[in-house]
């Protein structure tokens, strides 16, 4: 790959390409890269490259005509070398938002030629004539576009063969397949009291790659919920956990189903509630309560199931016939994690046969359920309910119960 920087400062991109991993990739000839000066392309004395702007206003605006003869001699020389035609970006505060599918994108061209703004910017009649795209590494503004194209230049020129030591080593870093990546750690394996996560220290691998997985999902949707919603609906689930010898889901008939229903909504509805519900709704939510609502829903065409590990309750959810609602989704704190949220959902939605495309609803504080659903097939279709604490007396939090649909 070639990659040319078009700018005022080529000393400073020049001494960034020669530094470190990519210093050493570009002495093995691993790509090819040009720093030019955009003052040797004007034509007056002063060597001026810019000028106040038309229509008034502060700063500078740099000349269409040097940065233009630069990029056509940019473009000769890539033709005497035999290449395409170069891929032309501009850095500039207006441009497209850059992430990691960007730059898979320009590592695929043979070459690519970046143009650093200054000033107030470049004149739009040159980015109009010889730009391919413009791109913004984020919502800031620099005080001039060198930065930014080394930002652009790294992250491009680290995914040709042979640059990284392993394509591994980039592979599973953050923004890769969408997750932001897993904690490292390194010697000794206890630092100030803080020691490394004993899966680690296994030689599991298989555990330790489940562990590195888990960690990345949980960060990424802690941290960047908007990539992890992204993630969710590119990585569906197109298998789900298999059903394990002493599993089983039992319709709630007896008595003491119904107790054990009711428990176990009342632990379920808490640890959905806990963090957005006052004290004081909180504390509404018995076994007792629970028990009422559930046969009252009964009454309403509701029915409810049990999910059970060896004879042991460890989950729930209801369907309702009349409606295709599916509700009271909810496994019990230690059994989570096993993949029976997802095997109970399943079952429920194929419990409704006379409804292909069953509702749910979700508050949309509950990430880690709306990602479920989300890789499960379940759009959101609108808002339930809004509950805001200016208005019901139980709400902590503002927050929006979801409607779901299933799309398959």
């Amino acid at each position: 790959m070639r990659i040319d920087i078009v700018t005022l400062f080529p000393e400073l991109c020049d001494s960034f390409l020669s530094a470190s991993i990519l210093g050493r990739a570009r002495a093995k000839n691993l790509f090819e890269a040009h720093c030019h000066q955009i003052r040797d392309y004007t034509t007056n004395k002063q060597k001026q490259t810019d000028d106040y702007p038309y229509g008034g206003g502060c700063g500078m605006v740099l000349y269409a005509q040097p940065i233009a003869d630069c990029l056509r001699a940019v473009q000769r020389q890539c033709a005497e070398q035999g290449r395409e035609k170069p891929h032309v970006v501009f850095l500039t505060a207006a441009g497209q938002p850059y992430n990691e599918e960007t730059a898979k994108r320009l590592a695929r061209y043979d070459a690519v030629t970046l143009v650093c703004g200054h000033y107030e910017g470049i004149d739009q009649r040159v980015i109009d004539a010889f730009g391919d795209e413009e791109i913004s590494i984020g919502d800031y503004v620099l005080t001039g576009g060198e930065l930014a194209s080394l930002v652009v230049a790294d992250s491009v020129l680290r995914l040709q063969p042979g640059v990284l030591a392993e394509e591994k080593g980039y592979q599973d870093e953050s923004y890769w397949d969408g997750l932001l990546e897993y904690p490292q750690y390194t010697r000794p394996e206890v630092w100030e009291g803080r020691a490394v996560p004993p899966v680690l220290l296994t030689g599991d691998h298989q555990k330790i790659d489940a562990w590195r997985g888990a960690q990345s999902r949980t960060r990424t949707r802690l941290r960047r919920p908007d990539l992890y919603e992204q993630w969710c609906d590119t990585h569906p689930l197109t298998e789900l956990p298999k059903w394990k010898r002493g599993e089983n889901m039992r319709l709630v008939k007896t008595d003491d189903q119904w107790d054990q229903a009711a428990r176990l909504f009342a632990e379920g509805r808490y640890a959905v509630c806990e963090k957005v519900s006052t004290a004081l709704y909180l504390d509404t939510l018995t076994p007792e309560n629970c028990r009422k609502e559930l046969l009252q829903d009964r009454e309403n065409g509701w029915a409810f199931y049990l999910h059970y590990t060896k004879n042991v309750v460890d989950g729930m959810v209801g369907v309702c016939h009349k409606t295709g609602r599916i509700s009271h989704l909810f496994v019990t704190a230690e059994s989570r994690g096993r993949g029976i949220g997802s095997k109970m959902l399943d079952f429920a939605r194929k419990k409704l046969p006379e409804h292909p495309n069953p509702t749910l609803t979700v508050l949309d504080t509950n990430i880690r359920a709306l990602a479920l659903y989300r890789r499960m097939g379940w759009r959101p279709e609108g808002v339930e309910a809004v509950y805001d604490p200016q208005k019901q007396p139980g709400a902590a939090v503002f927050c929006r119960e979801l409607i779901l649909r299933y799309q398959g």
